[in-house]
């Protein structure tokens, strides 16, 4: 992932009584460290509970019914974002104005320092700005004497305010979920604090869209009748391709999840999602803990087959151990019709 800008800019606070103040950084030139300390950030950043969302529009410029009038931000960092992207501020002027514009959220929440980090990069076609603040710990090391010292270390393992935005899909306005940032649990005001200063409305919620996604492939595998192994196959072969996805930081998308669970008919399950009219876009922002609880049961024994997703049991199906027996408490519409008309 080549870096086109990177620049870090000091935080510092002592305690909550005193006031933070601010050490502006100048653009870094040694790219193949910062390279190496972004793909590290990635991975850390990839690992925690995410929110999805876009820029909140303020007003649009020009005439109204002009389709192609620009849209104009309601946040003073997505202003000079654009300022940036327009090339009438360079990459060191934004971080530095945007983070001094942060000052405030940083006094109110934030009991310790650290550095904002800035970093400007491209993959492939795509464009991303990735910003964070990074604190440090307590280490140790070996000098060239191979003395023990104590050094300063990055800890990336603690984000609570990180984000990442995919520059190239906002600009086209293609896509609503184009803004991916840290939704740490334990700080929800900083966390609230931190999207309102992005100017970011929610797009997508990650967990809805991803159940929304299970409960359509649990639809079409019953409604194609595989057997047990082959719907055990399709399944593993959905969990392992969005796991995949969740690992790397990419969306779920409907046209390849449709080709790898059915090569011999590769659009097979992309059009029954859209006839069926789930309401799915055509990218998902996978939910790992929801990933994590997803598992079919099924069985097949002396002509009858059944398979349901595992988070059903003990809900609409309850299983009588004593008994050996699984109640069904909603019975699907197409055979009940077909129950009754046998009765009929």
């Amino acid at each position: 992932m080549p870096i086109l800008q990177a620049c870090a800019h000091r935080i510092d606070k002592q305690s909550d009584e005193q006031p933070t103040t601010l050490t502006c950084g100048e653009a870094m030139t040694d790219m193949a460290i910062a390279d190496s300390l972004l793909a590290n950030f990635n991975s850390s950043f990839h690992g925690k509970p995410k929110a999805w969302g876009h820029f909140g529009e303020a007003g649009v410029e020009g005439d109204a019914e002009d389709s192609e009038a620009a849209p104009v931000s309601s946040s003073r960092f997505a202003f000079e974002l654009e300022r940036y992207r327009s090339g009438e501020i360079n990459f060191t002027d934004f971080t530095r104005q945007t983070t001094e514009s942060l000052m405030p959220l940083l006094d109110a929440h934030l009991s310790i320092g650290g550095h904002w980090w800035f970093v400007h990069s491209r993959q492939g076609e795509a464009e991303y700005l990735t910003l964070a603040m990074l604190h440090q710990r307590d280490g140790y090391g070996f000098d060239d004497d191979l003395n023990l010292i104590a050094v300063q270390q990055l800890n990336l393992g603690q984000l609570m305010l990180a984000a990442r935005i995919d520059l190239t899909q906002w600009q086209r306005g293609q896509s609503r979920q184009y803004i991916t940032y840290v939704q740490d649990r334990g700080n929800k005001k900083l966390v609230e604090a931190f999207r309102e200063w992005l100017g970011c409305q929610e797009g997508v919620n990650a967990g809805a869209e991803t159940r929304t996604l299970l409960k359509a492939f649990s639809d079409y595998v019953e409604s194609e009748d595989l057997p047990e192994e082959a719907s055990r196959e399709k399944t593993e072969t959905l969990i392992e391709y969005a796991n995949s996805q969740a690992k790397r930081g990419e969306p779920i998308t409907l046209d390849e999840l449709s080709e790898l669970v059915d090569e011999q008919q590769p659009k097979a399950f992309y059009d029954y999602i859209r006839n069926q009219d789930y309401g799915l876009a055509a990218e998902i922002p996978p939910d790992k803990r929801t990933l994590q609880q997803f598992k079919r049961f099924a069985g097949r024994a002396s002509g009858v087959s059944i398979s349901f997703d595992s988070h059903l049991l003990g809900n609409s199906i309850e299983y009588d151990d004593e008994r050996d027996r699984l109640i069904i408490k909603q019975v699907p519409g197409q055979l009940k019709d077909q129950i009754k008309q046998r009765k009929g």
